[in-house]
């Protein structure tokens, strides 16, 4: 009995001792090791956040350019006293001029970056007796009193949306960059495609702004619908939305036979005239008449019997004016006058800033190449809407009361209408003039009821120069027969007094 006793009692202590080392080992053992975790930096330099690849010339640190501080702990330490857009007009001068002095300085005076022959021919035709040297210097008029300040508001906040201090509607193909880089960054599908600046701009950065019913995309043989559901087309055959990466969709017609042959925009109009305040580009007769412009352009030369017109890409032979007809019209007409294929027909273009509430009335013309007024509309229609219409003033950014509405009374390409210049040569118009603006305020009150220019040629028509080239056919005598009519009356801007001569050039 002792015997069992003690081997029960001998068990229960090796039982008791044995759970005891169990769990003093569990207790010493060490815990099982950790993951190791990333280590994680202390400071952060810009390409950590913004790797963006710079090109050759501009292998610079990113505060060369944008300020900031380069080596950061965060996010808003990084970003102290940065500049986002140095390229903006407001910081070009510092940001690009150090090492492109001569280009920005030129760039600050040239038409692209002025507006100025856009902004003084149309204010003109509205009574200014004196020409503006610069978009900027429009007057704001919140509200206007007379026909030529509804107009300055006008420009400001609708039309001045390619102005280079601002980056464009928020469209696939209207966003860009503003000062130096709207062209010399691409920017496609609505973003920045790469941060190496190119030199010889593509044609895909001009029509960001020279798109619509604006030379340069007729270029590319694009007419834009009209604005009213009716006219568009906004389904394809598959069913699904057309895209409109312009802000409007856009017929397809024959293109220029330059573009046809590969020439890019700017092999007419080198980046030397449009940063400076004279323009510089290759006339008809400069390449076609090769032999009697001696011109000193090295892009053209003649090779064995050839006139060649040569790019960084390749040459093209360029035919010689030879017909009978180039020397019967000599100077009596330009070069669109017969070879325009096509131009623009806007009759009719009525502008009505609305600052009351109605929006029911717009539903059909929601689609106006404007995103802010795209956008504004459907707000109101079908969402929550905004607090009261606004536009943003497009050299600025400030925002400010009414919106500015668009609309045509005909919108059709024409065979080319011809006018006189003024050098009386015969060539082709458009009714650029033809405008008629609108106020209605925020009691509904109408302020101007369809204002005209008070200076304005007949039907509005003033020349311009189509880039829709092509044969001039075999009937082009009738084409300037054709347009007797309009020939009979003086279809250039008259001068007012006081204007700068340097501005009297047609847009």
């Amino acid at each position: 009995m002792l015997k069992h006793l003690l081997l029960s009692a001998s068990l229960l202590l090796l039982f008791v001792t044995g759970c005891s080392r169990d769990k003093e080992e569990e207790q010493e053992a060490p815990p099982p090791a950790a993951a190791e975790s990333q280590p994680q930096p202390s400071s952060f330099t810009c390409q950590d956040c913004h790797p963006h690849q710079l090109d050759e010339h501009h292998a610079l640190a990113c505060t060369a350019c944008h300020g900031g501080q380069d080596v950061s702990a965060s996010a808003e330490e990084a970003h102290t006293d940065l500049v986002s857009r140095p390229a903006h007009p407001d910081f070009m001068t510092t940001s690009c001029g150090p090492c492109h002095a001569e280009q920005v300085s030129g760039s600050h005076v040239s038409l692209h970056f002025t507006n100025a022959n856009e902004v003084n021919t149309l204010r003109r035709a509205f009574g200014a007796e004196h020409d503006l040297e610069r978009a900027d210097d429009i007057p704001v008029t919140e509200t206007p009193t007379t026909p030529l300040e509804l107009l300055d508001d006008l420009l400001r906040r609708r039309c001045l949306r390619c102005h280079i201090s601002y980056d464009g509607d928020n469209y696939a193909e209207t966003l860009r960059g503003v000062g130096c880089a709207a062209c010399h960054l691409e920017y496609s599908g609505g973003s920045l495609q790469s941060h190496a600046f190119v030199r010889r701009t593509p044609d895909q950065q001009c029509l960001h702004c020279h798109n619509s019913n604006f030379v340069g995309a007729d270029y590319y043989g694009r007419f834009e619908h009209d604005f009213h559901w009716d006219y568009r087309t906004p389904y394809q055959p598959d069913g699904r939305e057309a895209p409109r990466p312009y802000g409007v969709e856009y017929r397809q017609l024959a293109r220029d036979v330059h573009q046809e042959a590969g020439l890019a925009c700017i092999d007419c109009h080198p980046g030397s005239g449009l940063m400076s305040a004279t323009p510089q580009t290759i006339s008809c007769k400069e390449c076609h008449a090769f032999a009697a412009s001696a011109t000193s352009r090295p892009a053209l030369a003649e090779v064995d019997g050839a006139v060649l017109f040569t790019t960084p890409t390749r040459s093209y032979p360029v035919p010689q004016m030879r017909h009978a007809a180039h020397q019967q019209y000599g100077d009596k007409a330009t070069c669109t006058a017969c070879h325009a294929q096509w131009t623009f027909g806007d009759t009719g273009t009525h502008l009505f800033r609305q600052d009351a509430e109605l929006y029911d009335d717009w539903e059909a013309l929601n689609i106006q190449g404007s995103y802010e007024v795209e956008r504004e509309i459907e707000a109101n229609l079908y969402e929550e809407g905004y607090p009261y219409p606004f536009m943003s003033d497009k050299l600025t950014g400030k925002g400010y009361f009414g919106l500015w509405h668009k609309g045509f009374e005909l919108r059709r390409w024409e065979f080319p209408l011809i006018c006189r210049d003024e050098q009386e040569r015969l060539t082709t118009c458009r009714p650029i003039l033809d405008l008629h603006l609108t106020w209605v305020n925020s009691d509904e009150e109408v302020i101007f009821d369809n204002a005209e220019p008070a200076r304005a040629p007949a039907h509005g028509l003033l020349p311009y120069t189509p880039h829709t080239i092509g044969k001039a056919g075999a009937f082009f005598k009738n084409r300037l027969q054709s347009n007797s009519r309009l020939l009979e009356q003086p279809l250039y801007l008259e001068k007012g007094p006081g204007l700068n001569p340097a501005m009297e050039e047609s847009p």
